[in-house]
């Protein structure tokens, strides 16, 4: 017999041709098999750093890539952060009227620049009119009133219209929060073109104008969506990024950190809420960059100046009385609240959701858009409280009645033989300001909450973090003006005895706006850690740690009790994404219960190591659509000897039909270590064993199925093979 050539046919493929190894669109990555291929490609780079200086010299580019990745993620996501700050608060200005002196200022930029503007009116300047004016003349009456009216509903149709139609026509990915997908392709899923160049080019345009439309959604979580966009663009770059998806998701894990950082100027909450929320490996190494991403984002916005304060956010606040133990019952009380709030959101949303998925209803996205907004901006301009910008609204709510304040809710009665600090100002009668302002306040609350279930989840970029937060912060501020006025009017209550004199600065009712905000924004997301983490450094102040956690827990307990899921869990769910969560599995069955095939099915479809044909591999695959096969050493012993990939079968098959001479339909496909021997007149065989996984991980039928789950999170494995014993059939799990 006479070898025909085997030496040079069995090398075949021992070099790797592009697309080998790498996964189809919408499956879920092997986690073993990409730190197996990192670890290769590490030792590799090791043992040829010694062999001379440019590979030393390349050895350390190759450490430090990550670094210099980070660094850019950063600096992009800060630049990008600040540049749709700007954008928004002049578009969102430019409903209303225009700087006469310069079109692209905003309202306060416009009047800041004016050398005519009182304190008193510091709002009011001849640069700045609106748009009423500047057509007729007349700044007061009923048909300036109405004509602000309607080009403000007409300004917000027009960015709305622009918004869904750029999505819908050039990056449909870019719409909603971008959390819950993120939160999968953390998770090890592969979604196509969701991070790529044009989905972060048109969501952070469309971005600034549906948050300009007056719409009832934040820039927060879309800002997230955008940072891990950053992150993969940069990904591309390296090699040790692009071709690896496991460490590609250690830098999304990290970019989902800058994103909170530059969203809420947080850059410590940015990592928890990478660790706690999205991230589903989040090994030490990629917390230590995911600090040094956040604070490279965080320095770059703080860089830009935004808001022109010097802050990273425009409701930066700082208190300067402390709370009291009493005050927790009304803290514990909003926390209540906020979990009622997230449950409700939660269910009513989804329930809309799925009735847009399932009727006509999501036919026609343009026109839903266009309703919803038509429907917000015709119900908001009325109320002072809801016309304005959401981030505006909270900042207003926050903020502490100081001496110079000229807000509605800052209207108290003022006794004016007081001759105290600025910063010290003592409880006062409400005046009718703030009477008027607390129905005016109760309105925008009703508003807000019924307009967000139909608002979030359209086909915009649309965050949920600024809504939750307003809804919680009108009724944190609601409750603090009552209880500052119960204090003011029944101090010798025996409640207020102890604590809050005659005179005293008692209660601050922009710190219960502050702990609404968080309950309410756990109650929708079931964030802890990193929930008050990013309020406190809101706030610049340690001291109000207590009160947000007692609010953050409360709304936690008080939503789980009605749903362990949180709205982005909730949403990949109804989007049947492969999201295995990290919660205890309490069924209590075996992984025979659950093996694929059942007994009364036929087996499973193997190959064998030497006797397959190509012909044979060829119609498994088009008859099957697993995402494997086990490979057993014959249909007689079918004693396992690996795994192998369907998507490597194909590729490797297509490839050497193409290039090698000689195989053809009946070629045998070879999985062995050894070259056979093959007789002249024999088609040329196909070595695979390269594409072979040869420590597929298996257990045993009697394995309780909660400790495979926990195989499956904590392996990231794509599918676990099990025996029944050594002398039967190999069966799968897929999970």
């Amino acid at each position: 017999e006479e070898l025909n050539g085997v030496g040079n046919l069995m090398d075949f493929l021992d070099e790797p041709f592009p697309d080998v190894g790498t996964y189809e669109d919408f499956h879920t990555i092997d986690w073993l098999r990409e730190k197996s291929r990192d670890t290769d490609r590490h030792r590799k780079i090791t043992s040829k750093s010694k062999e001379s200086i440019w590979e030393f010299i390349k050895s350390l580019l190759d450490a430090w890539s990550g670094w210099l990745v980070m660094l850019l993620i950063g600096l992009l996501s800060g630049t990008l952060a600040g540049v749709i700050d700007l954008a928004v608060d002049w578009m969102t200005d430019l409903k209303e009227g225009v700087c006469l002196s310069a079109l692209w200022y905003s309202h306060e930029q416009c009047c800041w620049t004016s050398n005519e503007t009182t304190f008193a009116d510091r709002d009011k300047c001849p640069q700045w009119q609106k748009w009423a004016e500047l057509m007729t003349g007349y700044t007061e009456g009923a048909g300036v009133y109405l004509l602000n009216y309607f080009l403000y509903v007409l300004w917000a149709l027009f960015f709305s219209f622009l918004a869904v139609s750029l999505v819908r026509v050039f990056a449909p990915y870019a719409c909603g929060s971008g959390i819950p997908e993120i939160k999968t392709i953390l998770s090890g899923f592969i979604i196509r073109g969701y991070l790529g160049k044009w989905t972060l080019l048109i969501k952070t345009v469309t971005l600034v104008l549906a948050v300009s439309s007056g719409l009832s959604l934040g820039k927060e979580g879309p800002l997230v969506h955008v940072a891990c966009c950053c992150g993969n663009l940069f990904c591309s770059l390296f090699s040790k990024y692009s071709k690896n998806e496991g460490k590609r998701r250690e830098v999304l894990s990290a970019a989902a950190a800058a994103g909170v950082s530059v969203a809420f100027g947080a850059p410590i909450g940015g990592v928890l809420f990478s660790l706690e929320e999205v991230s589903y490996y989040f090994p030490l190494k990629t917390l230590w960059r995911s600090f040094f991403a956040a604070l490279v984002a965080a320095f770059t916005l703080r860089s830009i100046n935004p808001f022109g304060n010097n802050r990273l956010v425009l409701f930066y606040v700082e208190y300067h009385t402390p709370w009291y133990m009493a005050e927790l019952v009304p803290f514990i009380l909003l926390g209540v609240f906020g979990g009622l709030w997230g449950t409700l959101f939660i269910r009513c949303n989804i329930a809309w959701c799925r009735r847009r998925k399932t009727t006509r209803l999501g036919k026609y996205p343009v026109l839903e858009v266009i309703a919803v907004t038509g429907i917000t901006a015709v119900l908001a301009f009325p109320n002072p409280y809801t016309r304005r910008s959401t981030s505006e609204l909270i900042s207003e709510l926050f903020n502490d009645c100081g001496a110079l304040e000229s807000s509605q809710l800052c209207d108290y009665i003022n006794n004016p033989n007081m001759s105290r600090s600025v910063d010290d100002i003592p409880d006062r009668p409400a005046g009718p300001g703030v009477y008027s302002a607390l129905w005016q306040l109760t309105l925008a609350l009703v508003f807000k909450i019924v307009i967000t279930i139909f608002t979030f989840g359209m086909k915009i970029p649309s965050g949920l973090f600024i809504p939750s937060m307003a809804v919680g912060a009108i009724a944190g501020r609601i409750v603090g003006i009552a209880v500052e006025q119960m204090a003011y009017h029944h101090h010798d209550w025996i409640i207020f005895k102890n604590w809050c004199r005659p005179g005293a600065d008692c209660v601050t009712p922009g710190l219960y706006a502050m702990v609404g905000a968080a309950a309410c924004l756990g109650g929708v997301t079931r964030m802890t850690v990193s929930l008050v983490v990013i309020m406190f450094e809101l706030t610049g102040g340690l001291e109000y740690i207590v009160p947000l956690m007692a609010a953050a827990v409360t709304s936690k307990w008080v939503a789980d009790a009605f749903g362990k899921e949180g709205i982005y869990e909730a949403h990949i769910q109804l989007n049947g994404y492969p999201y295995l969560d990290q919660d205890e599995f309490t069924h209590r069955t075996l992984a025979t219960d659950v093996m694929r095939p059942r007994r009364n099915e036929p087996p499973l479809a193997v190959l064998t190591q030497d006797s397959t044909t190509v012909e044979d591999v060829e119609t498994l695959i088009k008859d099957t659509d697993y995402n494997g096969f086990p490979v057993v050493v014959s249909h007689e012993s079918e004693r396992l000897i690996g795994f192998v990939q369907r998507r490597d079968l194909i590729l490797n098959i297509k490839n050497a039909r193409q290039k090698q001479d000689g195989v053809v339909s009946n070629s045998v496909v070879y999985f062995t270590e050894d070259a056979p021997q093959i007789p002249a007149s024999n088609p040329q065989p196909l070595k695979l064993r390269r594409i072979l996984n040869l420590s597929p991980f298996t257990v045993t039928d009697h394995t309780p199925m909660e400790t495979v789950v926990d195989i499956f999170r904590k392996l990231g494995l794509r599918q676990c093979l099990k025996a029944l014993n050594p002398k039967k059939p190999w069966f799968t799990v897929n999970l």
